[in-house]
């Protein structure tokens, strides 16, 4: 399972707000419901999200495994 929680603690020490992601940035406010409500997003949006807060990956995205998760 992905969880977003390490997005909202960057998010937090940033300058940004959800206003700025969505008209400086142009994220769209579907995307930050998406993480919100813990829905998939693109990789393309974590790029985004690295490139507008200066940071890697992991402040933006944790994995954590799951009964939950699909089969392999």
């Amino acid at each position: 399972m992905i969880d977003y929680s390490p997005f909202w603690k960057t998010l937090e020490k940033s300058k940004e707000n959800w206003y700025s992601l969505t008209k400086e940035h142009h994220i769209s406010f579907n995307t930050l419901s998406r993480i919100k409500n813990k829905k998939d997003i693109t990789t393309k949006t974590i790029n985004d999200f690295c490139r507008i807060f200066k940071c890697e990956v992991k402040d933006i995205i944790k994995y954590i495994p799951s009964n939950k998760d699909q089969k392999l």
